[in-house]
């Protein structure tokens, strides 16, 4: 329930109306859900490094604030534990501004 509050509170006061609109989408929703069926629910990035580990997010490889027109491209997705999706959230930051 804490999580569920801590997405709510991200998603009215930091994520942008239109990603918070989508990201509640149908067809998000079945995007996601083929991406983790394609990459068998596991983190790629803990694969990599040779580990076995549950996704948890599915993550846009190019983010859709920077390329709005690949948000519904399974080949801009890929699974990510937490982790592995914080990390990545913070290389974006950098790379993009934000």
């Amino acid at each position: 329930e804490q999580e569920r509050a801590r997405h709510r509170h991200y998603d009215t006061y930091q994520r942008d109306k239109r990603a918070a609109a989508f990201y509640k989408s149908v067809p998000w929703r079945l995007l996601r859900e083929q991406r983790l069926i394609k990459d068998h629910g596991l983190c790629q990035m803990c694969l990599k490094e040779q580990k076995i580990t549950p996704a948890t997010e599915v993550d846009h490889i190019v983010p859709i604030r920077v390329r709005w027109d690949l948000r519904l491209r399974l080949d801009n997705t890929r699974t990510l534990c937490h982790s592995h999706h914080m990390r990545k959230t913070q290389e974006d930051k950098r790379k993009y501004g934000g």
